[in-house]
């Protein structure tokens, strides 16, 4: 450790009381940084509806969620159509051709542009349910009634007998009840909130830590080492938060496509947490390298600076012969 990578001491502040007040400062900016990353991904990554839809589009191609679409929307169509259709020869003969209909429509354009509207208007029915304090607490819901409608003019292109007694009602499936809206939006706020406040209140601690620290070096290698352990953290958080959600699901068949719904919107913070690690990391390994191999270098050169031989003087030049 050199001269330069120490900071001045005075008599007022010891240097064993500066490197533990800097451990402390560096402690709490590692805690932050995860929790400063999770904050924006909730407040920011998941508040954009563009954003959102554009994350869920691929799923309108994933087995699982077709599968899983295409069973809730025929189980709405049966119950809807129940009574007109358990009666008479159509008798048990109706659920398999309406589900065959029904998957066969996740597989056309038609739906691809349906999951998007129906995303998008998802989307902005849960921010305006959390967003507006002075909203009653309704139940947030999501309408079938366009799926249903262009199942119904397949099937009936299809010269499927029973489609045009298929009733097309705004069958509303609930995605957020309405005793958990309020809890929900005084997360919202403070998700929000804590996205600005907690990067900034880490960079802030970091800085300081490093600013008081004796050895800056050591200071700059713990914040790495801590930054890295973070993010590994938080990547291992996501995986157990992926294991918890799917196994509460009462549904098993449907597991695979809560799956992928999960994935798809935790791939910016499992991305995040990766680049934490991998920055924590090469900033630890870089100040460490430096650290070791920076004074010895820098003593060598002086070594061979000081070995060189002098150069030899110049040679005076003759005097003419009178």
């Amino acid at each position: 450790m050199t001269e330069r990578d120490r900071a001045p001491v005075s008599e007022q502040a010891p240097p064993r009381l500066r490197n533990a007040l800097s451990a402390v400062l560096l402690a709490l900016a590692c805690l932050l940084v995860p929790f400063g990353a999770l904050a924006s991904w909730a407040a920011h990554g998941l508040t954009d509806t563009g954003r959102y839809v554009r994350t869920m589009a691929p799923l309108a191609a994933d087995p699982d969620v077709r599968q899983a679409v295409a069973d809730a929307v025929a189980d709405g169509i049966m119950r809807a159509a129940g009574p007109e259709l358990d009666t008479g020869p159509l008798r048990g003969a109706a659920g398999p051709f309406v589900h065959d209909a029904v998957r066969s429509f996740t597989r056309t354009e038609a739906f691809r542009a349906a999951w998007d509207a129906a995303n998008r208007a998802l989307h902005a029915a849960v921010l305006r349910a959390l967003r507006h304090d002075d909203a009653r607490a309704a139940e947030v819901t999501v309408d079938l009634a366009p799926v249903v409608a262009r199942v119904k003019r397949q099937l009936t292109d299809d010269h499927v007998s029973f489609a045009h007694r298929i009733p097309v009602t705004h069958t509303r499936v609930p995605v957020l009840p309405a005793g958990n809206v309020d809890r929900l939006r005084t997360g919202y706020h403070v998700l929000d909130t804590a996205a600005f406040w907690l990067p900034l209140t880490a960079a802030v601690l970091a800085a300081a830590g490093i600013a008081v620290a004796a050895c800056r070096r050591r200071a700059v290698t713990a914040l790495g080492l801590g930054t890295a352990l973070g993010g590994g953290l938080l990547v291992l958080a996501v995986a157990i938060g992926r294991r918890l959600t799917l196994a509460d699901l009462p549904d098993a068949l449907h597991r695979p496509a809560a799956g992928a719904v999960y994935d798809a919107l935790t791939e910016t913070l499992r991305t995040v947490s990766w680049l934490l690690l991998a920055l924590g990391l090469a900033v630890a390994l870089g100040s460490w390298l430096t650290g070791r191999y920076g004074p010895r270098r820098a003593a060598r050169r002086r070594a061979r600076a000081s070995a060189a031989p002098a150069a030899d003087p110049a040679p005076e030049p003759r005097r003419a012969r009178a």
